[in-house]
């Protein structure tokens, strides 16, 4: 895989990717809240976007893509900006660091990703809602913890893990398979190999 020169530098071809990216997010969310899933998947994009242009653009378009849902489906999107934007930047770090040449670093990277948004959001949830998610099962988790260990803290973290890891391999996983199958010209246009116009 080769690496990027620069994570700052955007070209075109990455500040048209950001919507396309936040299309991606936006859907992959109403269909896991529309068919009730266990999951969020509303961070493919955002992964998608940080494999090919970089942490930078993969974290402007976690953020947007909150922005714009928080404005038309659900405020408590709002929330949970920040943590879009580290898993575009751990993605986009990672990537750039070479962990997307195979499936094994990419379950890595799926791993990296949901830790990362489980330490992020923890104490989002602690802060504006008690502790818990809003995931049926997760909160299930933190009923439990907590009547068994009366730790808030606890029981949100290990609220967020059931909910966030699985979440967050299955996304970049996704996002891994829709980066192989691009063509390898796209790909060039993101990778430096390519002579192209900076908007710098």
């Amino acid at each position: 895989m080769q690496q990027r020169s620069s994570w700052f530098r955007f070209s075109t071809p990455s500040l048209v990717l950001i919507p396309v990216a936040v299309g991606i997010n936006y859907v992959g969310k109403l269909f896991a809240s529309t068919l009730k899933l266990p999951l969020w998947l509303d961070s493919i994009g955002t992964v998608l976007a940080g494999m090919l242009a970089g942490p930078v653009v993969g974290a402007l378009s976690g953020a947007i893509n909150n922005v714009i849902y928080g404005l038309t489906a659900d405020p408590i999107s709002f929330v949970y900006g920040l943590t879009s934007i580290f898993i575009g930047l751990v993605a986009g770090i990672m990537a750039f660091k070479g962990w997307i040449d195979g499936w094994g670093k990419a379950l890595v990277v799926g791993l990296a990703v949901g830790l990362t948004a489980t330490v992020v959001s923890t104490p989002l949830n602690v802060w504006f809602w008690g502790g818990q998610t809003g995931n049926f099962w997760g909160d299930a988790l933190f009923a439990a913890v907590l009547a068994q260990t009366n730790s808030v803290w606890l029981a949100s973290f290990l609220d967020e893990v059931v909910v966030d890891v699985p979440d967050k391999l299955l996304t970049v996983l996704a996002a891994y398979t829709l980066f192989r199958s691009l063509p390898k010209n796209i790909k060039q246009l993101y990778t430096g190999s390519g002579e192209l116009e900076s908007l710098d």
